[in-house]
């Protein structure tokens, strides 16, 4: 008998689709989730917002903007909330404008943990795994203002946040949207507990990696049973020391890391999301091993703007199952166009990426019609 060789899976590309679970991508290019602070002092996603990811839902998937699940959990000013009707009102508008043009959206929900302020959450309490503050400064509605020293999380407290991120979930299927992803990176909450630095606690939450990661299982398998594993993803930031999480000692990330995702695997999540300097090195290629799931990966800021070389190397090399990309994203609504046919890209503007009208945000050109 003979073979159809036109039938045989080619290697993957960039522009072929994917599964994550139960959500179809077109392509493996992953809008990254990105701060725009554009949802006003209440927290509603409105017309620019709905504009913003509409423009984009070319992509494979979009991840939402970090959205916060109770009010003290806010980190910005202007940032979106889905902790009340209003908030999961306004998101269900922009699932909707994104699902008219074929597009899918999960929602990133975020605890900011000790990276906010009174000024910024509304003068509520400010909670963490340890009351140790960052050492730096965060802009409020009042100017910069020094990080305040949190308060450490009692356990109850911990179940009431756990709790927080189910219900978070729940309100984003329910207003439409594809999924979820849970931030656990980049120095918020989650991190926060996975962090020796940022962890100082001598309870069942603190001190071994074991323990270091127990919240951010609950939180996952909260999630997961609130909406369904396979709508759900986590992303993390090994070794990427913002909010000084500093973990810094290899042996420790692995073993931190490694507990969390043994514990993980099971679930069978959609995906899970990697920001790290080296998304084919050995600490991320082990982590997914661990997993043994779908691997999104984002090299962040650390090597300048992610290139449609970069990208198309990590999906053919086999590196990655899809690509996060932010600022040529920013700049390019229609990114997969230009990138699938090698067209000339826009600049970002970084000066604009959190001001709070349409430059910047909803004016970069389109290719021309041809």
């Amino acid at each position: 008998m003979s073979v159809n060789t036109s039938e045989v899976s080619p290697v993957p590309s960039l522009f072929s689709s994917v599964s994550l679970g139960k959500i179809e991508l077109a392509n493996r290019i992953v809008m990254a989730p990105l701060t725009r602070v554009r949802a006003g002092s209440s927290g509603i996603p409105g017309d620019l917002m709905v504009e913003y990811y509409r423009q984009r839902a070319s992509v494979g998937m979009i991840i939402t903007e970090g959205t916060y699940p109770d009010h003290a959990s806010q980190g910005y000013v202007g940032e979106p909330g889905i902790a009340t009707d209003e908030q999961e009102a306004g998101w269900q508008r922009v699932f909707e404008a994104v699902h008219a043009e074929g597009g899918r959206i999960v929602l990133q929900i975020m605890h900011a943990g000790r990276g906010t302020h009174p000024d910024i959450n509304g003068g509520r309490r400010i909670l963490a795994p340890s009351a140790i503050a960052i050492d730096n400064k965060t802009f409020t509605e009042k100017g910069e203002q020094p990080y305040p020293v949190p308060e450490a999380m009692t356990t109850a407290e911990i179940r009431a946040a756990v709790a927080d991120f189910a219900a978070a979930a729940r309100r984003a299927i329910d207003a439409g949207a594809d999924g979820v992803e849970i931030h656990g990176a980049n120095g918020y909450l989650l991190q926060e507990f996975l962090s020796p630095a940022a962890n100082q606690r001598t309870d069942s939450y603190g001190g071994s990696p074991q323990n270091r990661a127990r919240f951010v299982v609950e939180v996952v398998t909260a999630v997961a049973q609130a909406v369904g594993a396979e709508r759900v993803g986590l992303r993390i930031s090994p070794e990427v020391d913002l909010g000084d999480v500093f973990e810094t000692d290899r042996d420790d990330v692995l073993a931190t890391y490694s507990t969390l995702l043994d514990q993980l695997r099971p679930l069978g999540l959609a995906y899970l999301s990697v920001l790290h300097v080296e998304p084919a090195g050995d600490l991320v290629q082990e982590l997914r091993r661990r997993f043994d799931g779908k691997l999104l990966v984002n090299n962040g800021p650390f090597g300048g703007q992610t290139t449609r070389e970069q990208a198309l190397e990590l999906i053919e090399a086999g590196h990655a199952d899809a690509v996060v990309v932010g600022r040529a994203l920013i700049a390019n609504p229609d990114l997969v166009e230009r990138w699938q046919g090698g067209h000339p890209e826009n600049e970002p503007r970084p000066e604009l990426f959190y001001g709070p009208g349409a430059e910047g945000y909803t004016d970069y050109p389109f290719l021309e019609a041809a």
